[in-house]
């Protein structure tokens, strides 16, 4: 099973064909222990400039520049997260969470 953090950037099963997509794990460790799952949001290169999009200076592991969509939130189980990437940047991590909340009207 990969490890993996809140706040890091792991390659998910989303289940797409022969495609796994980076996401940053959004939720806290183990939010429950009766499954085995974690909330991520997926990264894309398909930037539109709207509000549930969360901009990042481009770190060195990515290979385009990108966004995170925050619309595309999902649960998924530890056993689709392939492999940890890096961690998110911190300072924009912050800016991820308040998106999501605002997104979800928290």
């Amino acid at each position: 099973m990969t490890r993996f953090d809140r706040g890091d950037v792991v390659l998910v099963d989303l289940g797409m064909v022969a495609k796994a997509r980076p996401c940053v794990v959004v939720s806290a460790r183990q939010p429950d222990r009766e499954r085995n799952m974690a909330v991520v949001v997926p990264l894309t290169t398909e930037m539109r400039g709207g509000g549930c999009e969360v901009t990042f200076a481009k770190p060195r592991w990515l290979r385009q520049e990108s966004v995170v969509n925050v619309l595309g939130i999902a649960g998924v189980d530890h056993a689709k997260i392939v492999q940890r990437i890096a961690p998110f940047p911190e300072e924009s991590f912050s800016r991820v969470i308040d998106a999501t909340a605002r997104m979800l009207g928290l």
